[in-house]
């Protein structure tokens, strides 16, 4: 057999089919005319939120907080828009010309738009999300909490010593499963929704807590992060703590270290003057662990180390005129944790006693220029008074009749004390305390 005759026949190329006349025209001016009709379906669809869609009595979603996120989500929509004129001018060019550059003009506005399409759903999925809690069950409970905060923020600025209204809308609160609740500051690039600012401040509570108001300070908590920024405290106070401790005599570590602490401890404080001793119970049921972990030194934790925290409310406790109840916070907590070695660095379990008596005294007791020069103290006040009023509105709220005109802050204590003295079934204590707030 001849060489040529082994090789494999090579099959017959297929005659490709002419172009039908018209065909191009056909597919594309509609593909072209669709791409335009997407994206303005696509903005009209992501359009502002209507307070009327989250309707669920009184614990439907402010119009304040409609407000805000609308012009966030606006500010994006007209991006959009803009850009879906250009697509359909674009369009418009492609289907006259049929020219490759024309076209693929289209598919890059296109893109673009697209992907501002997907921005915005992130805002505006994650706003829904919250929103809609309040149509469930839990929305007379965050309805409440919102109530906490906001009282939190009129009293803090009614405090201060300069004349400034209170930021508006107020705090809004949310319910997420987990350990520990966290807030989102106003202004603040929030990464769910794409690093833009949030508009408004976030409480995030875990179920748990609101199923137990009794452990509500975190609350207060929450909110004083919040009110550390927007009274201009959140710079001029880590600088005056590191300060004030060099000056005494402290070991510069130690002073830094208090520095980095300085949030956290502010937020403890604060919301100790805006609600009370009760509020030190609430903290101690949050960092009541373990030893090994109510010792355990972080060398980058925003907190500070638990077996310092209790005792630092403990402090401001007794600078404020409970010093019986002081007392008694501080035995118990040292009854739970008598030996504080854990790993801590010497110097700074060596001066704590003196380090949390200075700390104390600066964030509370010393005026700052941004609060109208006075202390944090003077303009947050909780006095002996004021104790008396949560325990009468504790047995009030506990017997099912009205706990007469007292701040809401001051409710999450009246809880406590309900619950502490057994003046209620604590299911009885939940179920008045939310009644209370919700139908203010």
């Amino acid at each position: 057999m001849s060489a040529v005759a082994q090789r494999p026949l090579r099959p017959r190329a297929r005659p490709r089919p002419a172009p039908t006349a018209g065909r191009p025209r056909e597919l594309l001016d509609p593909w072209l005319r669709a791409q335009v009709v997407n994206l303005r379906r696509h903005a009209a669809a992501l359009g502002p939120f209507r307070r009327s869609e989250f309707e669920a009595g009184r614990a439907t979603v402010s119009e304040g907080h409609i407000k805000a996120t609308n012009e966030l989500v606006e500010r994006m929509r007209r991006e959009l828009l803009a850009v879906t004129d250009r697509v359909a001018r674009a369009a418009v060019e492609a289907r006259a010309s049929r020219a490759t550059p024309e076209l693929q003009r289209v598919l890059v506005q296109k893109d673009l738009g697209h992907t501002l399409v997907r921005a915005i759903e992130r805002v505006w999925d994650f706003y829904f999300e919250l929103f809609t809690q309040r149509q469930s069950q839990f929305g007379p409970w965050l309805l409440a909490c919102d109530r906490i905060g906001l009282d939190c923020y009129q009293a803090a600025y009614r405090g201060i010593g300069v004349s400034r209204p209170v930021p508006a809308p107020g705090p809004f609160s949310y319910m997420r499963t987990g350990f520990a609740p966290s807030t989102t500051r106003r202004g603040v690039p929030l990464g769910r929704i794409g690093r833009l600012p949030n508009p408004f401040p976030l409480i995030q509570l875990p179920y748990h807590r609101l199923v137990n108001p009794w452990t509500l300070g975190a609350v207060l908590h929450e909110v004083s992060h919040n009110l550390q920024n927007d009274l201009g405290l959140a710079r001029a106070l880590p600088e005056a703590i590191e300060r004030r401790l060099i000056a005494e005599g402290l070991p510069a570590a130690v002073a830094r270290t208090w520095r980095r602490w300085n949030r956290e401890t502010f937020a403890d404080l604060a919301g100790l003057l805006l609600g009370g001793p009760a509020i030190v119970s609430s903290l101690m049921d949050v960092i009541g662990r373990a030893p090994r972990v109510v010792t355990a030194y972080s060398r980058t934790g925003p907190h500070p180390t638990p077996w310092l925290r209790a005792l630092l409310s403990v402090e401001l406790l007794g600078r404020i005129g409970f010093e019986e109840e002081a007392r008694r916070q501080r035995r118990t907590w040292l009854a739970l944790y008598p030996d504080p070695r854990g790993t801590f660095p010497r110097p700074l379990l060596a001066t704590h006693p003196e380090s949390i008596a200075l700390v104390v005294d600066q964030v509370c007791f010393q005026p700052y220029p941004s609060i109208g020069d006075r202390s944090l103290a003077k303009s947050i006040r909780f006095e002996p008074k004021d104790g008396a009023m949560v325990e009468q509105s504790a047995r009030r709220l506990a017997a099912g009749t009205d706990p007469g005109v007292i701040p809401p802050r001051f409710l999450i204590g009246a809880a406590r004390v309900a619950l502490d003295n057994r003046y209620a079934r604590p299911g009885v204590i939940q179920r008045r305390f939310y009644q209370e707030l919700v139908e203010r």
